[in-house]
């Protein structure tokens, strides 16, 4: 049995977390096969605007884009010291009749930084269906359960009540402007096209003989080959790393979201109201055989936290680019970028599989919710006996003291709430025990949660799940 592949070190984001999908848009497959077609792209405009390249040699070329011959590129590499010249080498090999005009007038960051700009846009696609698909199986959650009261919590202390369904919705709006984002930064990713050494163009005004008008048309004529409608107006050598940036603050935001929610899920899950997945032969804890531990929600924690601090590899390779480049971001960029989108795709397949599964537990949150009640009630009955004649704030001065004694007997006795009982007792009060019953129910409290979430579904979140259906149906499959 070959063991080599358990003696070195594999990243986790591959083993354990990001989907194949993702990991084959960051692989090196798909990195030089994408090389080889902005060699042909170029070639191609180049004979168009006049050179001599004939179709005989771009069909060659065309012959060859995914056969890529790895050993010989990994061999001269060794040589040269130089990955782009490597696979130029490689690929005349198995094109000697294009040999010659293979990358004619370019310089690395041709294929290097266009080809970056291609599965970062590729990638976003692939976060922006995730994306929808959590969003649309939490729409589904919010809607089923958008009448369940629920205690709700500001500084995590027992506020005013909301519904179970209603939370869902902050975290969907969040997830909304996510997606927002995620449109904004792929309607912003622009390639770089074919700028040269220092983002003059001028080996390609030596080429074209200095007709300033074939420069001007070669990288629209690129741009549009590659699937792109514009490169960028101006450059050095590469493309400005604050579009890095950019494309890392939008993974960041994503993983924000995620880490919300995943927080909110794993308090509840403590609180035992609502509970992630938990498969039927799933191990818990190691020592304590009862425990029902939220690990995924705890792992899309862990991970959004990565890509969160990964934002800075960005921010800081954009601020130490000297003049027209510098080549200290080539090996952050080979660790930041793919490792940000491979995080990004195990965070956002964990939030579609625990939104899959969610199970709530309403009378725990029932049970929870008829503890505080008393107190909230405490505001309506003493206005009802203001409008019975009472002084607001003597009665105001009786309910504090009341709720006092009741609060203490809580804490300290452990034992019901008795709130309720302290004031049908009281001869200041004018309702019996059973006349304050009304006061104490649920939906008295919630206010408009279950409109505002019918609202919400309907005029914010349906009409993007309409207009994106074509992406609905998602169900990640997650290792382990």
């Amino acid at each position: 049995m070959d063991n080599d592949q358990y003696t070195k070190y594999t990243s986790p984001l591959s083993t354990r977390y990001a989907s194949k999908e993702m990991q084959y848009i960051f692989s090196q497959q798909k990195k030089f096969s994408t090389w080889r077609r902005l060699w042909i792209a170029l070639a191609e405009t180049e004979k168009e605007l006049g050179l001599a390249i004939t179709d005989e040699q771009i069909d060659e070329m065309k012959a060859h884009v995914d056969d890529i011959n790895f050993k010989d590129a990994e061999e001269r590499e060794k040589v040269v010291r130089h990955d782009v010249m490597s696979h130029v080498y490689a690929y005349g090999l198995q094109c000697p009749k294009a040999k010659g005009i293979i990358h004619l007038g370019a310089t690395s960051c041709y294929v290097g930084d266009n080809t970056d700009i291609i599965l970062m846009r590729e990638a976003l696609q692939l976060v922006r269906r995730k994306l929808i698909n959590v969003i649309s199986i939490l729409s589904k959650f919010a809607d089923e359960w958008k009448e369940q009261p629920t205690l709700a919590f500001t500084h995590y202390q027992p506020a005013q009540p909301t519904t179970v369904g209603k939370r869902a919705t902050l975290w969907i709006n969040e997830f909304m402007i996510d997606l927002e984002e995620v449109d904004h930064t792929i309607g912003q990713l622009k390639l770089l096209g074919s700028k040269g050494t220092t983002g003059t163009q001028a080996s390609f005004l030596e080429l074209f003989d200095g007709d300033v008008d074939k420069v001007d048309r070669l990288d629209p004529m690129i741009a549009r080959k590659m699937g792109f409608d514009a490169c960028v107006p101006v450059s050095g050598q590469t493309y400005s790393r604050k579009m890095d940036t950019m494309v890392l603050n939008t993974l960041a935001g994503i993983a924000a979201s995620a880490m919300k929610m995943a927080t909110d899920i794993r308090l509840l899950q403590h609180m035992k109201e609502i509970e992630e997945p938990f498969e039927k032969n799933q191990i818990g804890s190691s020592a304590m055989a009862y425990k029902r531990n939220p690990m995924r929600s705890e792992r899309i924690c862990s991970l959004s936290r990565y890509v969160m601090v990964d934002v800075l590899n960005g921010s800081i390779t954009s601020g130490t680019q000297w003049f027209e480049r510098t080549l200290d971001d080539s090996a952050n960029k080979r660790l930041s970028i793919p490792e940000g989108f491979l995080a990004t795709d195990g965070i956002l397949n964990l939030c579609e599989n625990v939104t899959d599964g969610l199970k709530v537990y309403p009378k725990v949150i029932e049970k929870h919710l008829n503890a505080e009640l008393p107190f909230m009630a405490t505001e309506n009955i003493m206005m009802d006996e203001v409008k019975m004649g009472g002084d607001r704030q003597e009665y105001h001065e009786e309910i504090r003291e009341l709720s006092m004694q009741a609060g203490r007997r809580v804490k300290e006795e452990g034992i019901d709430n008795n709130l309720l009982d302290l004031i049908a007792a009281d001869p200041k009060f004018h309702m019996t025990r059973e006349e304050l019953n009304k006061y104490v129910d649920p939906k008295r409290y919630i206010g408009c949660a279950p409109h505002q979430v019918e609202r919400y579904l309907a005029e914010v979140v349906n009409p993007m799940l309409e207009k994106n259906k074509d992406l609905l149906g998602d169900r990640a499959q997650i290792n382990v």
